[in-house]
């Protein structure tokens, strides 16, 4: 399994990439396997801004639907709009092409909550 040791990680299985102010998101390699073939994702928050844990959008696979979960408190300034056509990146590329949002983060206190790649894996077993 990939877990970038480059990304942060939630207790969700998202992944966050931060660069400065801004963090882009996106479901780990793990959870887009336990979710299975991804038909469609929702992201309605553009331009919103969220609190951390607070829903931005929905995964649907085959087989289920799943909430996505703000990993930090911040601005949604960009949905990756190729995902409307092409959803089967999640599961094809889930740290690159297959990313969700990017945002800005309003609360950098919020960093230290999320967890490492060694962390994640302890956490996924």
């Amino acid at each position: 399994m990939n877990i970038p040791e480059n990304l942060k990680y939630t207790k969700d299985h998202e992944w966050v990439l931060i660069e400065g102010n801004t963090a882009t998101v996106g479901i780990t390699d793990f959870a887009q396997g336990e979710l299975g073939e991804i038909v469609y994702v929702e992201i309605e928050t553009e331009g919103e801004t969220l609190d951390n844990e607070e829903v931005f959008g929905t995964i649907e696979a085959v087989k289920t639907v799943s909430d996505l979960f703000m990993p930090l408190s911040g601005e949604i300034t960009e949905f990756n709009s190729t995902l409307e056509e092409k959803p089967e990146l999640v599961n094809e590329d889930p740290y690159n092409e297959g990313w969700m949002i990017k945002m800005t983060i309003s609360d950098e206190s919020e960093l230290t909550d999320l967890l490492s790649a060694e962390d994640y894996k302890g956490l996924i077993g």
